[in-house]
Parts: C-alpha cells; sequence; structure tokens
C-alpha cells in the first residue's frame, strides 16, 4: 500500500481544526497508509531579524530533512510552487506512484517558511496559490487535497 506522510511544523490547537484534520486523516486510511509528523517550530522574538528567521529555519531544516521517510518523493507547499488543478494534483500523484516510488512525503512550513535547502531537496514545488492562508487552514486544505487526489484517482464521486 502506497505510504504518504505530511510534515506540518506546529500543532494544532483549535478544536474545529483538529477534528477536520482527523477526519480526512481517517478518509486518507482507506487509500494509504498515511502519518502526521508534527514538529516545533522555532520559538523567534516579537520582532525578528532576518538573521533570527534565517536561524530558525536552519535549525527547523534540520528536524524536517531527517523526518522524510527514506526513498520517498518529496513535495514542499511553497508560494513560488507550481499551481495544479485537483485533478492535475491527483495526475501528479498517479505518475509519483507509477514511478516506482512506494511512498511520498509533504511539507508545509512554518509561518516564516522554509530553509532554502529544504525546497532545494525537494522533488516538486507545489504552490496553493497566490493567496495566503493562515498555516492551520492550510493543514486541512492540504489533507482535503490529498484525500481528493486519491478519491480522483480511485474513480469515487467525491470529486464532482
Amino acid at each position: 500500500m502506497f505510504e504518504m506522510t505530511l510534515i506540518t511544523m506546529g500543532k494544532l490547537k483549535e478544536k474545529f481544526y483538529t477534528s477536520a484534520a482527523q477526519e480526512y486523516i481517517k478518509r486518507l486510511g482507506g487509500y494509504c497508509r498515511f502519518t502526521l509528523l508534527e514538529l516545533p517550530e522555532s520559538r523567534l522574538p516579537e520582532n525578528p531579524s532576518p538573521a533570527e528567521i534565517a536561524a530558525g529555519l536552519e535549525k527547523e531544516a534540520d528536524a524536517i530533512l531527517s523526518r522524510i521517510p527514506k526513498g520517498a518523493w518529496f513535495c514542499v507547499f511553497t508560494p513560488e510552487g507550481k499551481t495544479l488543478s485537483s485533478e492535475g494534483f491527483a495526475e501528479k500523484l498517479r505518475e509519483v506512484k507509477l514511478s516506482g516510488k512506494s511512498s511520498a512525503c509533504f511539507l508545509i512550513g512554518s509561518s516564516f517558511g522554509m530553509a532554502p535547502r529544504v525546497k532545494e531537496r525537494a522533488d516538486f514545488r507545489l504552490s496553493m496559490g497566490p493567496m495566503t492562508f493562515p498555516h492551520h487552514l492550510a493543514r486541512i486544505m492540504v489533507l482535503e487535497q490529498l484525500y481528493r487526489a486519491e478519491a480522483i484517482q480511485a474513480g469515487s464521486k467525491y470529486h464532482k
């Protein structure tokens, strides 16, 4: 069975976000082995300098890069990434599976983004569009799109 991992920075606190995340994780279980890894964000001062932000992102990069499953196709969500429709995303995942990969790993970085070396390590950079979303909401949106992509591939009526 295909394995998917979603790495996120920080934990969900609001009950409505955790409930939504749990629902999509449960649904994904019907299509793949799914793992959610919540890594701690670097603690930064109230108004961090660019150097403090860069140092925090580098610290996070060490944690992120060490948790990518060996041999997994790695995709980061970043504003400068490629935009895909839901069908296009489903097709991209299908291509990954057909390429012989048995797992995929996705990353939603922290509120300051991610270190350049994490983006360079990625096999694919994906954008959620030009709008800015809270990271907790972005997590729900990514989980829903992962589920939708699997449902599209399976020919489910979920995607209309």
